[in-house]
């Protein structure tokens, strides 16, 4: 008998053509087995290069899977006073694995987790979930810049943090007298990655993002005995898009009701944040009064106004009032008009003349870093319009970098890396990435529709979702928290998107501060930011 399959192989088509073939081999004589055995190869040769695909893939998958180890944790005590009251803790340096649907770790988010232990008679702590943005930074910044219960000092007044050693100083100012702190590292930043047969790529994307972010949340709630706990979030630059988006998550299909939300730097709707998108009227506007703000700290404002507050009032109305109009008309604009708003944005921003006539009144919030300082070839930060830096190039648009990364990353690395192995026993022969690499950035999915549905490019926008979270409870509130000198997410860009999409205005409380996107670098914004975030947990806690 002629066969064309080995028992055991399961590929239908191939087995239905050697049954066949064997028959005719028997019926028709020795004569044409050869040619049954021509029609076995002729018909049986596609299934079997379909088992072959389907063993490899087996095979691949095996050489994939690894066995996961248990969660890896460093926990270490500590005590220390903050806001004047004593404070023991413990924090827990490790990871957290959110299950997939099949039951299996599909994840794991490290964390830093900050919990009071000696806790008063039926005390019941707040926990507050902090991340950073990027997307693609870990929470670095935020944990060593202000609310962790240690710090990185750097120069206050926007100069270079220079080389190592740098100080590495007791918080006590931090919120740990009134929440438990949970620092998280989103998957592909810090030593947060996919398991098993997950990769990384998976859970780089907006949706994605923050559903990883809400699982995690969950599961750290429940692991650690703490879903009858206040709770908030907090989140900086992307961070904020997150957190709203995880907002709605949370408030409606995880049924977590939230006490608070405080973004620090806000960037929820990118239109505003966006100056180099061609025709993007509205980043015009939301960017001057920031220009203002930074021609004015830099004394390039003349007259120069006493009062920042107001002369920045002031740079809002004109925005608001006259500018929008005018860029709106466009080509119908009047003479007399344009040349009296290109007067006044000179005024505001320090530029010539000469400059704003050649922009046709749209100043390009990232060129304005480059222009204001023009003829003594320096740019100022974007992050932080406060620093300066010698670009190589004195003649490109566009700074070359940005002065305020540039002038503190170093210091900020070198606290964290030190702190983890010196105070939180962090040894682990893996590399703590502050910042993700290229590929995250290269694979990130800005979409913000279902897949499969239709839809035309449309700018990042979780406002909605926020505004969702909201409705979804009338309790909650949030705090904003701009800096003046940020010319990334620009605080007069937090006010515009707030004040749309159907968000009340006794939901949002402002705040404003002598600093840039990170305004904690700067000593005095760095205390009144504890301070107003103190205040803020305390008033949303149900006494």
């Amino acid at each position: 008998m002629t066969k064309c399959h080995e028992p055991g192989n399961t590929g239908f088509s191939g087995s239905y053509h050697g049954m066949i073939l064997a028959t005719l081999g028997i019926t028709m004589g020795i004569k044409n087995i050869i040619t049954a055995v021509m029609f076995c190869v002729l018909f049986a040769l596609p299934a079997f290069a379909e088992d072959a695909k389907v063993d490899k893939a087996k095979t691949a998958k095996t050489e994939k899977s690894k066995p996961i180890p248990d969660p890896t944790q460093f926990i270490t005590k500590h005590k220390g006073r903050f806001n004047g009251q004593p404070i023991e803790y413990t924090a827990t340096a490790g990871e957290t694995y959110v299950q997939g649907k099949d039951g299996k770790p599909k994840v794991s988010i490290f964390t830093f987790a900050y919990t009071k232990t000696n806790l008063a008679k039926g005390e019941v702590r707040p926990v507050t979930f902090l991340w950073n943005g990027g997307p693609g930074s870990a929470s670095t910044w935020l944990h060593m810049g202000t609310f962790g219960p240690k710090r990185v000092a750097v120069p206050s007044n926007a100069k270079h943090a220079g080389p190592p050693p740098y100080p590495i100083l007791d918080a006590p100012g931090t919120i740990l007298d009134v929440t438990d702190l949970v620092f998280v590292d989103p998957v592909g930043t810090g030593f947060s990655r996919a398991l098993g047969d997950h990769e990384n790529k998976e859970f780089w994307g907006l949706n994605e993002d923050a559903r990883s972010m809400a699982e995690f949340i969950r599961t750290w709630v429940t692991k650690n005995g703490r879903w009858n706990s206040p709770r908030f979030l907090l989140g900086e630059s992307y961070g904020t898009t997150r957190a709203a988006a995880v907002s709605k998550l949370l408030e409606g299909e995880f049924m977590m009701s939230l006490n608070g939300i405080i973004f620090v730097s806000q960037a929820l709707d990118y239109q505003g944040s966006s100056p180099y998108i061609e025709n993007n009227l509205i980043a015009h506007v939301t960017y001057l009064p920031t220009m203002a703000a930074a021609a004015w700290y830099h004394h390039k404002v003349n007259p120069r106004p006493d009062n920042l507050d107001d002369f920045l009032t002031e740079a809002r109305a004109f925005a608001t009032d006259e500018l929008l109009p005018a860029l709106f008309k466009g080509t119908a604009l009047d003479d007399k008009t344009h040349a009296h708003i290109r007067d006044r944005l000179a005024y505001y921003t320090g530029l010539t003349p000469e400059y704003i006539e050649r922009a046709n009144l749209r100043i390009n919030g990232f060129r304005f870093a480059k222009e204001l300082f023009r003829k003594e070839g320096l740019a100022v930060g974007l992050l932080d319009a406060r620093y300066t830096t010698d670009d190589i190039d004195d003649l490109t648009a566009d700074p070359a970098g940005d002065a305020a990364s540039i002038a503190i990353s170093s210091a900020f690395k070198s606290a964290q890396m030190d702190y983890m192995y010196n105070d939180l026993g962090v040894n682990w022969d893996r590399i703590y990435q502050v910042s993700a690499d290229d590929a995250l950035n290269n694979e990130w999915r800005w979409r913000t529709v279902p897949d499969g549905e239709a839809y035309e490019p449309v700018y990042v926008n979780t406002a909605g979702d926020l505004s969702v979270a909201l409705r979804h409870n009338p309790s909650l509130k949030v705090l904003v928290a701009s800096g003046y000198y940020d010319l990334v997410t620009p605080f007069f860009d937090a006010e515009y998107t707030l004040n749309r999409h159907g968000i009340k205005a006794d939901k949002i409380i402002y705040k404003y501060f002598g600093g840039g996107h990170m305004m904690y670098v700067n000593g005095p914004s760095r205390a009144q930011l504890l301070k107003d975030t103190r205040e803020f947990i305390s008033g949303q806690v149900i006494k």
